[in-house]
């Protein structure tokens, strides 16, 4: 479900702000979250994404080729946290991510300014066994480059 769009009628690229917590298995030993979480954080927004899409069928086929992540500020145990993904760029045959990860604040508001992490991430369309990439399909390229914001996936 598409949220708001562009201004002046433009068609918008896509983007999702999905909600988690900060589980224990997320935390290493002193407490906060591992750098590999926000990957697993990222990828989850993206599923979201494609499937909200209509595009679920292109897991397996959408290899990520470049990711790179900027941390700002530790998450802890039990804290929520905000990743919002947006795609930039659709190329011939790759996808251009960024996101951002927020954490709430300590009194449990979303914080505007807890930025704990962000950064990129570039997919490309590939068949499951190919050695190269291919062309994104007429359709998918249009959804991926014109279907806007949609709305948030929050927990109550």
């Amino acid at each position: 479900m598409a949220v708001d769009g562009a201004a002046g009628g433009e068609p918008a690229l896509p983007s999702v702000t999905v909600e988690r917590r900060v589980e224990w298995p997320d935390t290493d030993a002193a407490g906060h979250y591992h750098h590999s979480t926000v990957v697993r954080w990222v990828e989850a927004a993206e599923a979201v994404l494609l499937r909200r899409l209509g595009l679920g069928h292109l897991f397996g086929s959408i290899p990520r080729v470049h990711f790179e992540a900027d941390y700002r500020e530790r998450l802890w145990f039990g804290q929520a946290v905000r990743t919002e993904l947006r795609i930039t760029k659709v190329g011939t045959s790759s996808l251009h991510y960024a996101f951002t990860v927020r954490g709430e604040s300590e009194d449990g508001t979303a914080d505007g300014d807890g930025v704990a992490a962000t950064g990129r991430m570039t997919i490309v369309h590939s068949a499951a066994r190919a050695k190269g990439s291919e062309p994104w399909p007429d359709d998918v390229r249009r959804l991926l480059s014109t279907a806007g914001a949609q709305a948030p996936e929050l927990f109550a």
